[in-house]
C-alpha cells in the first residue's frame, strides 16, 4: 500500500503550519515588545504572511493533494481510516471556505487588524472612543464583506463565530444562556441586598506580584526551556512551535490579585496547548491536533483560574506566601484571602470579574456585537449602549470608555464571535469538573495536598488528546455522559456563593465598589 499521497499532504500542511507560526511570532512581538511607531510596517508584514497562507490554502496544488488523499482513503489500514477521514473533511471544509475569499480582502483584513490594535491601545489609554471608531467601522465592513463572500447558510454573527466555536448557532446559545440570563441577575441582587463589611483595600508592588506569579507557574510545571512569561496590555496565551509556549500577564499595583489570577488563567490555556497531540504524534500540524474549540480552550483556563486558584483550599495553602510578599495579612481572618480572590460585587472590568458576574459581562458583549453585525447598531452609539447594558445587568456604569467598551482587545482585531466562548468555557469547565470529581475525588482535596498534578493528569487523559476529533458539545457528551447544560455551572456557583457569604464578616456597611 502506497502512502505517498498522505505523506505529500502532511508535508504541505507542515510547511503551512510553519508559516502560520511566523505570523504568531509577529503577533507576539506586536503585543509584547514592538514600539508603537512600528505598527504600520507590522501591518504590512502580517498582511503579506496572511496572503501567503491564503495562497497555500487555495492553491490548485493543495487541492490536488487533498483529492489524491481522499481517493486513497480506502487503501489505508482500517484503524487509520476514521482519523484520516476526519482530517480530510476538516481540511476540505477549510479550503472551500478560503477559496471563497478574495485575496485582497484577506490582505485588507490583516492590515486593518494590525491598525485597529494600535489605535485601540492609544484610544484606551487616552479614553478617546472617536479616535478608535473609524477603525472599528472599517473592521465591521470588512467582516461583513467576508460573510458575504463566504455565503454560508448562517447569520453574519454565526458565520464569523465558526472558527472559534464550530457548529455554534444563535439558537443553541439561547438555549444554553437563557438559564444564565434568568438566574445570574437574581444572584447578583442577592449579593447586593446582603449587608457586609467593606473588603480591606491593599496594594502589592509589581516585583512582588511577579515573584508570586513565578512561584505559581513553577508549582504548576512551568519549564523555562519551553515556556515564557511576558507583559502585555491584555493577557493572552499562544504557542509559536511544538516546544515554544508563551503567555503574558499584566501587573496593577492597586489590584494585587489581578496578575496572579491572569497568570493562572493563561497558564491553563498553555497547559491545554501543551497537552494537544505534539510533534511525536502523526497528527501534528493537521486538524486533529488542533484545539477542539475556543469554548473548550476557555474551559481549561477557567478550570485552573477558578476551580483551583480561586478555591478555598488553594488560598489556605498560599496564604503564607502572600503574607510574606505583602509583609502583613491585610485580608484579615483565615478565609480573607479566599474571599479577596472571589469578589462578589459586580465590577466594571471583565477580566477582573468574579465567577458570579463574569458571564453577564459576556452576555453584554455577545448582544452588542450581534447588534453591530446584524441590527445595524451605529458604532458611534456603542459607548452609550454599553453603559445601558452594564446598568441593566450589573448595576454599575463606567466613568469612561477605557473601563467601558474599550476595555477588551477583541473588537480591535475584528474578532467578532469570540466572546460567547468565555461563557461556554464556564459551562464546560463545571461539567467536566463534576466528571473529574466522580473519577478521582474532590478537587479541593487534591489542591490541599498540593497534588494539582493529579488534576492535570485527568485532563491529559480525558480532554486534551481529543483535539478536533469532536466539536465542543461532542467532547462534553463523550467525557461526562451528558449533553452540555448550564445546570452544573449554576449548581457549583450557588453552592460557592453560599459558602462565600457565610465566610464574609457581617456589618452595617453595604459593600459597593
Amino acid at each position: 500500500m502506497s502512502t505517498a499521497a498522505f505523506d505529500q499532504l502532511r508535508q504541505h500542511q507542515r510547511e503551512t503550519h510553519v508559516l502560520a507560526s511566523i505570523s504568531s511570532c509577529l503577533y507576539w512581538d506586536q503585543n509584547t515588545a514592538m514600539p508603537s511607531a512600528g505598527a504600520a510596517w507590522r501591518g504590512e508584514q502580517l498582511a503579506w504572511v496572511a496572503g501567503q497562507l491564503h495562497s497555500r490554502q487555495t492553491s490548485s496544488h493543495y487541492g490536488e493533494l487533498l483529492a489524491a488523499a481522499e481517493a486513497g482513503l480506502s487503501q489505508l489500514p482500517p484503524d487509520h481510516q476514521a482519523d484520516w477521514q476526519r482530517n480530510l473533511a476538516l481540511m476540505r471544509q477549510q479550503r472551500e471556505r478560503q477559496c471563497r475569499l478574495d485575496p485582497d480582502l484577506v490582505n485588507a483584513l490583516a492590515a486593518a487588524q494590525a491598525r485597529g490594535y494600535s489605535l485601540w491601545q492609544e484610544a484606551k489609554r487616552n479614553q478617546d472612543f472617536p479616535a478608535f471608531a473609524p477603525a472599528l467601522e472599517a473592521l465591521i465592513r470588512l467582516r461583513l464583506e467576508q460573510v458575504r463572500q463566504l455565503a454560508e447558510p448562517r447569520s453574519p454573527w454565526e458565520t464569523l463565530a465558526q472558527p472559534f466555536e464550530p457548529d455554534i448557532s444563535h439558537q443553541r446559545l439561547e438555549q444554553l444562556f437563557a438559564p444564565l440570563r434568568q438566574r445570574l441577575p437574581e444572584l447578583v441582587e442577592r449579593v447586593r441586598s446582603t449587608s457586609r463589611l467593606a473588603a480591606p483595600q491593599w496594594t502589592l508592588g509589581q516585583a512582588a506580584q511577579r515573584s508570586l506569579c513565578g512561584q505559581l507557574l513553577k508549582s504548576w510545571g512551568f519549564d523555562e526551556r519551553r515556556c515564557v512569561l511576558a507583559s502585555s496590555p491584555h493577557p493572552f496565551s499562544t504557542n509559536l512551535g511544538p516546544e515554544d509556549f508563551r503567555i503574558t500577564s499584566r501587573t496593577l499595583t492597586h489590584q494585587p490579585l489581578s496578575a496572579f489570577l491572569a497568570t493562572a488563567h493563561e497558564w491553563g490555556h498553555s497547559l491545554y496547548d501543551q497537552g494537544l497531540p505534539g510533534r511525536e504524534s502523526p497528527w501534528f500540524g493537521l486538524p486533529l491536533a488542533a484545539p477542539t474549540s475556543m469554548g473548550v480552550h476557555e474551559s481549561q483556563s477557567l478550570f485552573w483560574e477558578n476551580r483551583v486558584a480561586r478555591g478555598r483550599a488553594f488560598s489556605q495553602v498560599w496564604s503564607p506566601r502572600f503574607a510574606e510578599a505583602v509583609g502583613a495579612t491585610p485580608w484579615g481572618e483565615a478565609d480573607g484571602l479566599w474571599t479577596a480572590m472571589n469578589p462578589l460585587d459586580p465590577g466594571l472590568i471583565r477580566v477582573e470579574a468574579g465567577e458570579l458576574s463574569y458571564c453577564l459581562h459576556v452576555l453584554l458583549r455577545y448582544e452588542l456585537e450581534t447588534d453591530l453585525l446584524e441590527r445595524h447598531l451605529p458604532v458611534a452609539e456603542l459607548p452609550e449602549r454599553w453603559c445601558a447594558h452594564m446598568a441593566r445587568y450589573l448595576h454599575v456604569t463606567p466613568a469612561h470608555v477605557g473601563e467601558g467598551c474599550l476595555q477588551d482587545v477583541h473588537w480591535s482585531e475584528g474578532l467578532f464571535g469570540y466572546f460567547p466562548s468565555y461563557a461556554l468555557g464556564h459551562l464546560i469547565s463545571a461539567q467536566l469538573a463534576e466528571a473529574m470529581e466522580a473519577g478521582i475525588g474532590p478537587i479541593e482535596g487534591h489542591v490541599a495536598a498540593s497534588e494539582e498534578s493529579r488534576l492535570l493528569d485527568w485532563l491529559r487523559r480525558h480532554v486534551h488528546p481529543l483535539g478536533r476529533r469532536v466539536n465542543a458539545e461532542q467532547l462534553v457528551q463523550q467525557v461526562t455522559g451528558r449533553p452540555l447544560s448550564a445546570v452544573p455551572f449554576l449548581r457549583y456557583l450557588e453552592s460557592k456563593l453560599d459558602q462565600l457569604l457565610a465566610a464574609q464578616p457581617n456589618g452595617d456597611v453595604l459593600c459597593v465598589r
